[in-house]
């Protein structure tokens, strides 16, 4: 099931541009958008929204304690050593294709 932005932001209690804001805030937060670019949200993006809430309104997080805060609860790796991890595997798949090239 889907929801419109407008119901979303009704559940919540927020303003339609609030969870825009968020969503550009928080990059795993990602509706889906139909033909004519509305937002359409399912249960597990509005259970993402509601935890942000939470966190921003009620525990007092400011946006980037709240988004290291569900980055620890979701496991999810932090980007700077998600870009570094990228950057090692992508210089060890150069080397081979390097030893490779030169047995040609």
């Amino acid at each position: 099931m889907y929801y419109s932005i407008g119901e979303v932001a009704a559940m919540l209690g927020e303003n339609s541009s609030t969870l825009r804001f968020w969503e550009k805030e928080f990059s795993w937060l990602r509706p889906v958008k139909n033909g004519r670019g509305d937002r359409r949200y399912v249960e597990g993006d509005i259970e993402l929204l509601r935890r942000i809430q939470f966190l921003t309104r009620e525990a007092g997080y400011t946006i980037d304690g709240a988004r290291e805060q569900l980055r620890r609860e979701r496991h999810l790796p932090d980007a700077d050593a998600s870009r570094e991890q990228l950057a090692r595997t992508l210089r060890e798949v150069r080397k081979v294709l390097v030893e490779i090239a030169g047995q040609l």
